[in-house]
Order: structure tokens, then C-alpha cells, then sequence
């Protein structure tokens, strides 16, 4: 048994191979998807080149993945098709947690081999390794050495009769003599018909056994592959459960199918995990010491704390001082990482997997030691502190009630929704109960969650609540197939009596709203409603539901009760956006841009990119109608690009809608038409069908078909049903009319509009009237409608001035006026390029050269050309160059710290000063100066 073991070299000649399926032939019969495997075509298409890289030449490969990414299931499919190519597999699985004794993972791949029989050739191979294996244990060190060489011949024999693939599953989990043997001869396949394909997990430091062998690295599954994942495999999940399933699992396979929907009614609230899930993302927690585990339980109860005060609450559950190498032990198995104040979870759902199945009275004890080490009456400490008492508490209850207000303010609605559940539960009577629950369905139903809405609604229900709170929970409970069922039209509805009440009615409304619009006499009972609530006149919901019911005949009331707004540094971020809405609606698309990019502000701020789809979207929605192309373009740009990083596929659908609206305005062409597109973006907003069909007629003016514009326009104007989109299309309208020598038609209609809007009629949409009826004006009353609208503060409203401009120097050169309408047509091509309306420069250089503007010669003698920097200041210099490489005037403020406004001011000053009319013509006057 210990004698000195030779290995016999390999004999001389050929063996016969065995008959190998062609594996392009195998490979075709199943295409990347057949797997079942989402998300991973490219890995599998890498797989099937490896395949046949190793029956060519021999060839390794690593497939590197954290826990649950999907090693073992890409490692399965590549067997299977190595398999079906009549490849002979050989493999083994390493075991996580445990101690395997030496070579007992090498023994898994070579004991079939040593079992074939009838290879009488390599017998004597066969029969040194057996002995180097079986009785290797008491050999001498040297016999040992042997060993890689004594397998890789042997393999090299088994390859010689039939290709071979040996697949090792985690690696890195074998036994240290194993993976020392494999990968020596993983390094030795080149030039053999054998394949070796690991998987392993990634390591801090890279372990150098594996260095230099090829890697196939597994990345994350993308937002939008892992809801497909969740729609192929758990279907059924509603849009807040799809929402925190994608978050908590960050794209790992196995964390999207293991990961539980979260259940509210859990006490004490822990992070959510399963037995595989644990098993495979915190392996050895049992096994690290027990401050340690304290550590990583207050970690998972309060991911964002510092180590300082985790370790002080972790020092209360353990009865004794822990300090800073308590987190050693788990750095070192790769659960958290330390960044220098906080401790991090390798992955968002191993919070859950380390506290998997610790006891209850374990949990509590951590919140408990949270609560007393957080700061007092904080958000996070009430809540913390709920979690830790047993049984009804009213006094508690009270306090978190009133930190829901507080976790609005700070951008955390879930937080907020917890609060008021939690609340209810410790309240002792029916009524307080009844009225907490009905409040958090409110909340939770305003933020989306509907399957939790529904829930805590019928909750409610089984509660005495007042009678507007009845409906308002019925409306919550069973909600209609279009949109919510009411139980009662709003004439019937009682007005209500005390705080709790109004609260209810105002939620009634904000809940009834949508779908009331579509009733215009049930709309007109929902107005008498809200008028008899005038001590809540100025609430966002109910200036939202004004705006939404009668977006017109109360634009007037809403536009005069937003001005009153002032400060809004205690409106929370969801009534920010009420606001903007509200003001888009009534047709005061600046102040909606300026709402919507306060709430954009307060995500970013703190740190809710995923949320900043949506504002970004109405900002885009608020450019549009303002005529600001170019900024329209970037907004609905960003927003789809936001939208498809975090999973919104319906804002997504209806950026790229407007997207490609913007571009169709801005170039005076038709948008490409997307039905299942405009589908789904009705989801995000459903009045997008007006939006279109106006953008529609308005590009068609843009591009120079007044007729069909003019056409198109006119049906929406005139329409009963007129929506609220065409607003902001009067002057195009207008500038269509003329165009087709409709002036007359045009100014009726926009008289009778005037007449139907009086006196609610809002200040912007007033001025959008007057620039129109200017731009139809004949010669008998032109002046004064002239003066009248340069007479208004067109200075914040490019939109209006670059039109009025347009149309006055054309008049004025038809009067034979031309140096006074070169300087308003050079005023209006200012404007109109701020903006990117570039389908009106080829028009404005047309009415430029019809007043007697000419190109500058290049004769000899021809005057001196001044410098640019003779005409600008430093900073409009600066502004200028930046236009001219082609940046947008957004770009250009983040680079000199300004707003975009700014910058469009700067430029309206720039343009008549160089004599361009367009960005693109800048490059060439920086350049070449002005002529003298």
C-alpha cells in the first residue's frame, strides 16, 4: 500500500473514439430560451461557443455568480446539452457549511471512471490512481504530488474514447486537495477533447487557484427581466408586491422565486426569507459568535444605521460592550461589508436570510434596543418601539399616528402606511380602530398598494366608522372594473360633520374624481360638494379633484388657490404632486413645472431615484405645453430612461409616446404610430389619446401643412367634449388659419371659447387668447391687438412671445417695414431656437430674406469682422460656446450652476446681438467674428 506508485505513460496509437452527435446539429435542436432560463440567452449562448471550443481544442471556463444568481441552473443546461451532443459528463457539488474530507469532491468526478470496464489500455493508469485515491491517505508526500498527473492522464484517456465535460459545481466549496487537483488539469485541457466548467462564488480576494482561467461572470437579471421572471413563474402578484420583491432582490433568480410577499400582519416585523434562501445566502450564521449575530439582527431590523449605534444596540441584547472587530467574523464570510460607517448586506436579501427563523421574543428585544438607542420621537424609533410592546396602547398609538405626517414629509410612504396599521392595532377601541384603518387604506390605496388598500378597507368596515367614512371604505373595498363603484351619487352624499369627516370627504373625492369626470352630471354634483366644503377650499385633493372634474369652467378658482401656495416646505412630496397636476390641468403649465421639480428635488434628495419616473414624466407633459421642445425631448428622455432601470414599464410606454411626439414637433413631421404602446401608456396617463391627437395637428403646422392642421385643430376646438390638451394649441391654430385664409372661422371659434370660459378663465390661457387673436387680426384692428398683447409680461413666456414676434414682422414687412421686421423676425428665430422649434428656422429665414436680410460676402475688401468677445461678456461668451457644441440649455445650467430659464434668457439677448437665428449657426460666428 505505501509502496512508490509509477504512472504508466500513455500507450502508443489510437484508441477508436466513439460516434459523437455533431454538436451544432444538437445545439440547433433547442434554441437559448428552451432552457426556461429568463434573462440568461447571452450566458447560454457563451456556453453552447465553450461546448464547441472543447470538442475543437479543449477549453475552461469559471462561471462566477454570487448566491442564488443562477450558476447551478446554467451549469445544469450546459450538461444537458453536452449530453444530447453524446459528450460524456462527469461531475461533482461541493458542500456549503460542512467539513468534506480530502479529495472527497475528486472522488465524485473519477469513481465512475475507475468503475468502466474494458479499457484494457489504460489499466494500469487506472489502477495507480485508484491507489493514489483509495490508498493515498498513508502514502509518502511524494506519491501525493502525483496525483494531478495521475487524473489528468486518465482523464486525457476517458477524453481519447469520448469527449468528456466535467462540470464542478461550487468550487469553492470543495475540499482544498480537490480543488488544488482541478484546477491543475481545468489549466491542462487545451489540446484534448475535454471541456472543464466551474462555478463559483466571488471572493474579496481573488483565490489563485483560479486565477487565469477564462471567466463567464453573472450579473444581475435587469429590472425588466425580473418581472418577467415573476410573471412566468409567481403570477398573481399585485403592482406594490412586483414593486418590493424587485427592490429586495436586486436581480438574483433565486431571490425573486424564494423571496415571501411581506405580510403586514408579521409581529415583531422581521425581513422576509425561506430555508433555501437562508441556506444559500447565510450559510454559516449559526455557526458565528453570538455578539456577532446580536450585530447582524438590529443590522436587519435598521439597515440604515451606523456601526456606532448598531453596536450599541447590539451591546443591550448581548448584557455586554461589543466593538468594532465584533463585525470581523461576517466580513470575513462575505455577509455584510464595512464602508466606513455602515455596515452593508452583501445583497439586499441576506438582511432577511441572516435572522431567518430567530425567535420572536429575539426580535422584539432587538427593536426594543433600537428604540432606546434612536433618537426620541423620531420616525424610526416610534416605530421600532411599536414593535417591541405586546398588547393595546393608546397612548403609542397616538404618537404614531402622528409620526405618519412626519414620514410623508421625509418621502417614505410605506413607513407611513406601517405607522397607521401598527397604530390601529394598539388602539382599544372599536371606533379609534375603525378610523386608523380606514386612514391607512386611504394612504395606502393613494400610493398604489391595492391588494393592502382593499385589505385594510374591509377591515374597517368591521368597525363602527361615520357615514361618508362608510362610503369612502366601500368605495375602497369593492372598486369597480373601470374605476372605483359608488355606492351613491355625490348629491346624496352628507356633508360632513367634524375633523375626522372632512377627512373622509376629502378622500371620498379624491377617490371618485376620475371617474365622476366622465359624468357631466354627477361631475356638476361633486362641484356643489366641494363648494360646501370651504374650509378646506385650499386642500390638494380637493383642488386636484376641481381640476380633474371641470379643468376648465374652474381653472380660473384653481390657478388664484394655487398662488396662495407659498413656502410648501411642509407639503408632502405626494401633495406637491396633486399641485403640479392640478396647475397642468387648469392650464398653468409653468407653476406645474415648478411644483413638479420641487418634488423632484425632495426624491433625489432623499436618495428615491426609482420614484422620479413619474415627476420627470410632468415636467415633460409641462414643457410640452409650453412649446419648450428641446427641454420636452430631455425630460421624456429621462423619464423613460428611469422608468425602464426600475421596473415601470407603464410610464416607460408613455415617455416613449411623447418622445417621439416631441421630436415629430420639433422637425414638423408625422410621430410613428404605437398601439400596443398606447395601451400601456394609458396606465400612466390616461387623457395621453388627447395629448396625441392634439401634438398630431399641431406637428402638421409645425411641418407647413396648414390645411390638414388646420382641419385637425379645428375638430378638437370645436369638439363638445373639447379636451383640455387643446389649449395650448390656439396659436398654432391661429397661425394655420391665416395660412389657409380662414382667419374669419377662426376668430368665431375663439370668441365662443372666450364666451364659455368668462370669468374662470385662466390667466395663461387668457394670454394664449390674445397672442391668437393678434396673430388673425386684419389690417382695420391690428395695433390695437398688437398692443394689447405686448402690453402683457411676455418675459418668463417664450412660448407666446416667439409666435407674436413671428406674426408681428410679418405684418410688418407686408406694411414694407423691413428694418423693423428683420429685428422682430431675428427676435422670434431667438426665441423659437431657445425653445427647438427647428422647423420654424427654414420658415423665419424665409421671411428674413423676403424683408431684404442678405448673407455676408467673402470679397476681398470687404469691412473688418469684429470679434465675438467685442459684443458678449465673459459669461455670454461661455453660454454661447456651450450652445454652440450643441448643449441643451439644461446641460449648460448644471455646468454654470443657472436654471435653464436663465440660460434661455441668455441666449434671447445673445441671438439678435450675433444675427443667428439658429444654435448650429454659433460655431461658425464664434469663429469667424461679425462682419464690422
Amino acid at each position: 500500500m505505501n509502496a512508490q506508485t509509477e504512472i504508466p505513460p500513455a500507450p502508443a496509437g489510437t484508441q477508436e473514439r466513439r460516434p459523437v452527435l455533431p454538436l451544432a446539429a444538437a445545439l440547433a435542436r433547442r434554441a437559448p430560451g428552451d432552457s426556461g432560463l429568463v434573462g440568461r440567452e447571452r450566458e447560454l449562448r457563451e456556453l453552447d461557443g465553450f461546448l464547441r471550443e472543447s470538442l475543437e481544442r479543449g477549453a475552461a471556463r469559471v462561471l462566477c455568480g454570487h448566491a442564488g444568481s443562477g450558476k447551478s441552473a446554467l451549469l445544469d443546461a450546459c450538461v444537458e446539452r453536452a449530453t444530447a451532443a453524446g459528450i460524456r459528463v462527469l461531475r461533482c457539488t461541493g458542500i456549503r457549511g460542512g467539513h468534506p474530507s480530502d479529495l472527497s469532491g475528486l472522488l465524485q468526478i473519477v469513481w465512475p471512471v475507475l468503475g468502466t470496464p474494458g479499457w484494457s489500455s489504460a489499466a494500469g493508469r487506472l489502477r495507480a490512481l485508484e491507489m493514489l485515491l483509495i490508498d493515498g491517505a498513508a502514502a509518502p508526500r511524494d506519491d501525493r504530488s502525483l496525483l494531478p498527473f495521475a487524473v489528468l492522464r486518465v482523464l486525457e484517456s476517458v477524453s481519447a474514447e469520448q469527449p468528456l465535460l466535467i462540470a464542478v459545481d461550487d468550487w469553492d466549496a470543495l475540499d482544498r486537495p480537490s480543488r488544488e487537483v482541478l484546477s491543475f488539469v481545468a489549466r491542462r485541457a487545451e489540446g484534448r477533447a475535454m471541456g472543464f466548467l466551474l462555478s463559483s462564488r466571488p471572493h474579496r480576494t481573488r483565490l489563485t487557484a483560479l486565477a487565469g482561467l477564462p471567466e463567464l461572470p453573472l450579473g444581475p437579471l435587469s429590472p425588466v427581466q425580473s418581472a418577467a421572471l415573476l410573471a412566468a413563474r409567481r403570477p398573481g402578484n399585485d403592482a406594490e408586491a412586483v414593486r418590493e420583491l424587485l427592490a429586495t432582490a436586486a436581480g438574483n433568480p433565486l431571490a425573486l422565486l424564494e423571496l415571501p410577499t411581506r405580510s403586514e400582519d408579521d409581529f415583531p416585523h422581521v425581513p422576509a426569507s425561506s430555508d433555501r434562501l437562508a441556506s444559500a445566502m447565510a450559510p454559516g450564521v449559526s455557526r458565528l459568535p453570538s455578539g456577532t449575530r446580536d450585530l447582524l439582527l438590529v443590522a436587519a431590523l435598521h439597515p440604515a444605521g451606523e456601526l456606532p449605534l448598531l453596536l450599541s444596540a447590539a451591546s443591550r441584547i448581548a448584557g455586554a460592550e461589543l466593538d468594532f472587530a465584533t463585525a470581523e467574523p461576517a466580513e470575513r464570510d462575505g455577509l455584510v461589508v464595512f464602508d466606513g460607517m455602515r455596515l452593508r448586506f452583501g445583497h439586499p436579501a441576506t438582511a432577511g436570510a441572516v435572522v431567518h427563523d430567530v425567535a420572536p421574543q429575539r426580535c422584539r428585544a432587538a427593536h426594543a434596543a433600537l428604540a432606546a438607542v434612536l433618537p426620541p420621537e423620531s420616525v424610526r424609533m416610534l416605530w421600532h418601539l411599536s414593535q417591541a410592546v405586546e398588547g393595546p396602547d393608546p397612548e403609542l398609538a397616538r404618537r404614531l399616528e402622528a409620526a405618519h405626517r412626519r414620514a410623508l414629509e421625509q418621502c417614505e410612504p410605506p413607513m407611513a402606511v406601517r405607522l397607521l396599521r401598527r397604530a390601529a392595532e394598539l388602539y382599544r377601541t372599536p371606533e379609534e380602530r375603525g378610523l386608523c384603518t380606514l386612514r391607512a387604506a386611504q394612504l395606502a390605496d393613494d400610493l398604489g398598494f391595492e391588494r393592502i388598500a382593499r385589505t385594510l378597507a374591509l377591515r374597517a368596515l368591521r368597525h363602527p366608522l361615520g357615514p361618508l367614512g362608510v362610503l369612502c371604505a366601500q368605495v375602497l373595498a369593492w372598486p369597480g372594473e373601470n374605476g372605483v363603484q359608488l355606492p351613491s351619487g355625490p348629491g346624496s352624499w352628507p356633508l360632513p360633520d367634524g375633523a375626522a369627516e372632512q377627512e373622509s370627504a376629502l378622500e371620498l373625492v379624491r377617490l371618485t374624481a376620475p371617474s365622476v369626470a366622465r359624468d357631466p352630471a354627477r361631475a356638476a354634483e361633486l362641484l356643489a360638494f366641494l363648494d360646501a366644503l370651504p374650509e378646506r377650499a385650499g386642500d390638494p385633493r380637493l383642488l386636484h379633484a376641481m381640476a380633474k372634474v371641470a379643468p376648465v369652467r374652474r381653472a380660473g378658482t384653481v390657478v388664484s388657490r394655487l398662488a396662495a401656495f407659498h413656502g410648501l416646505t411642509d407639503t408632502s412630496v405626494r401633495d406637491l404632486e396633486r399641485l403640479g397636476e392640478a396647475a397642468l390641468l387648469a392650464g398653468d403649465p409653468p407653476r406645474a413645472l415648478d411644483l413638479h421639480r420641487q418634488a423632484e428635488r425632495r426624491y433625489r434628495f432623499h436618495d428615491l431615484p426609482e420614484r422620479l419616473a413619474r415627476v420627470v414624466f410632468r415636467q415633460g407633459l409641462a414643457h410640452l405645453a409650453m412649446g419648450d421642445w428641446g427641454q420636452a425631448e430631455q425630460a421624456f428622455g429621462e423619464s423613460g430612461r428611469l422608468a425602464e432601470e426600475y421596473g415601470r414599464p407603464h410610464h416607460r410606454a408613455a415617455a416613449r409616446l411623447l418622445l417621439d411626439l416631441t421630436r415629430a414637433l420639433r422637425t414638423g413631421t408625422a410621430p410613428p404610430a404605437d398601439p400596443l404602446g398606447l395601451q400601456e401608456a394609458r396606465r400612466s396617463l390616461p387623457t395621453i389619446d388627447s395629448v396625441l391627437a392634439v401634438g398630431r395637428g399641431w406637428a402638421l403646422v409645425e411641418g407647413g401643412d396648414f390645411g390638414a392642421g388646420f382641419a385637425a385643430l379645428t375638430s378638437l376646438l370645436t369638439a363638445p367634449d373639447r379636451p383640455t390638451a387643446a389649449m395650448p394649441a390656439l396659436i398654432p391654430y391661429a397661425e394655420a388659419a391665416v395660412a389657409v385664409n380662414a382667419a374669419g372661422k377662426a376668430r368665431a371659434t375663439l370668441d365662443r371659447l372666450a364666451r364659455e370660459l368668462g370669468p374662470e378663465c385662466a390667466p395663461l390661457v387668457a394670454a394664449r387668447l390674445a397672442v391668437a387673436r393678434a396673430v388673425l387680426a386684419d389690417e382695420r384692428d391690428a395695433e390695437p391687438l398688437y398692443e394689447r398683447a405686448f402690453a402683457m409680461d411676455l418675459a418668463r413666456l417664450p412660448f407666446l412671445e416667439a409666435p407674436l414676434r413671428l406674426a408681428h414682422g410679418r405684418r410688418l414687412r407686408l406694411r414694407r417695414q423691413f428694418a423693423e421686421s428683420r429685428v422682430s423676425l431675428r427676435q422670434a428665430a431667438a426665441l423659437y431656437t431657445m425653445t427647438g422649434a427647428d422647423a420654424r428656422a427654414a420658415r423665419i429665414a424665409a421671411e428674413l430674406r423676403a424683408s431684404g436680410e442678405r448673407p455676408e460676402s467673402g470679397t476681398p475688401g470687404a469691412r473688418r469682422r469684429t470679434a465675438v468677445r467685442e459684443v458678449l461678456n465673459a459669461q455670454e461668451l461661455r453660454v454661447a460656446e456651450l450652445a454652440g457644441r450643441g448643449l441643451s440649455n439644461r446641460q449648460i445650467g448644471e455646468l454654470l450652476h443657472l436654471s435653464p430659464r436663465t440660460i434661455g434668457a441668455y441666449l434671447y439677448r445673445i441671438f439678435p446681438r450675433l444675427g443667428v437665428t439658429a444654435r448650429a449657426q454659433l460655431t461658425e460666428v464664434l469663429r469667424d467674428g461679425l462682419p464690422g
